[in-house]
């Protein structure tokens, strides 16, 4: 009984709470900073511990050591994870938000590995939390950045599903017509029409991996037009996204200049207006070039 009482009076220790908020949530005070910046480079040495731990021909004395530093990390992440949800004044709120998803699961994949191994290289995706460091160092004007770049993938969105829909209709067409011009030929590599629109996509994108490549004269002019072709369909999606970023920053600027230009008028209205009071009346707000008062027409 008394250890059920103990663990109540733990869960609805609102001042215990208090203290493990300003510490984790918080990165004002220097405690809050010291656990930031703790828990980054936790986020970081884990992440290189993934990288090793894929190398092939590691020495086997340093793998348990290995295995012990990835049981800490978890252990660490596992804590800090519970401890934000005891913390939080609406746990459910931060467990479906977007840093509550990620923490949790950057924890699981590990606890996952026991029953599948390779599950274990998931905790990659701890890389995802390392965007704490632009509210920890203070570099929100670099999120405002990454906002305008977000709000432009969206907006060009759909142009770029068309011309998605365009090029998928391009490779389709080459791919049918290079298996018509080689597909016959002995030793032939476009054995069937998807093969050969493999190679039209590896072709038209540039990337050229020569696993497939045409002998016939007419299938090496096909090739050289779709790779001529590749150069300028690979430009329009990054023009239609420049244009639209263009366009957003030229917007924000617009705003923040109207807001200047609104200041400035006031700044220039408040100067146009004399604070000089009548000596007669003793009322104010008369025009910088007033010489009598518009009250009582005394001379100012």
């Amino acid at each position: 009984m008394k250890l059920r009482e103990r663990f109540q009076t733990f869960m609805h220790n609102e001042a215990l709470k208090k203290k493990l908020y300003i510490i984790i949530f918080e990165s004002d005070t220097p405690l809050g900073k010291t656990f930031d910046v703790a828990l980054m480079w936790c986020i970081i040495l884990s992440i290189l511990l993934v990288f090793v731990e894929s190398m092939q021909g590691l020495p086997a004395v340093i793998k348990p050591f290995m295995v012990w530093a990835e049981y800490l990390f978890t252990a660490f992440f596992t804590i800090e994870y519970l401890t934000r949800l005891y913390c939080s004044p609406k746990p459910k709120e931060y467990a479906l938000s977007f840093f509550g998803v990620v923490d949790l699961l950057a924890t699981l994949p590990f606890y996952i590995s026991w029953i599948f191994g390779g599950a274990r290289y998931l905790m990659i995706i701890r890389t995802f939390r390392l965007i704490r460091v632009f509210r920890v160092f203070k570099l929100f004007s670099f999120l405002n950045e990454g906002n305008i770049l977000l709000l432009s993938l969206i907006l060009s969105s759909r142009k770029i599903m068309v011309f998605f829909l365009f090029v998928v209709i391009i490779v389709i067409s080459i791919g049918t017509i290079m298996y018509m011009v080689e597909g016959d030929l002995p030793n032939s590599s476009f054995h069937n029409i998807p093969e050969s629109i493999y190679w039209a996509i590896v072709t038209l994108t540039t990337v050229g991996y020569g696993d497939i490549t045409p002998v016939t004269p007419l299938g090496q002019f096909l090739s050289a037009v779709v790779m001529l072709l590749g150069y300028t369909i690979m430009a329009v999606p990054t023009g239609i996204v420049s244009a639209t970023m263009i366009k957003e920053s030229g917007t924000s600027k617009v705003s923040d200049d109207n807001e200047n230009l609104d200041d400035e008028i006031i700044e220039e209205m408040s100067n146009d207006i004399d604070t000089r009071t009548c000596p007669n009346c003793g009322r104010g707000g008369h025009d910088q070039e007033a010489v009598f008062c518009k009250y009582c027409g005394e001379r100012l």
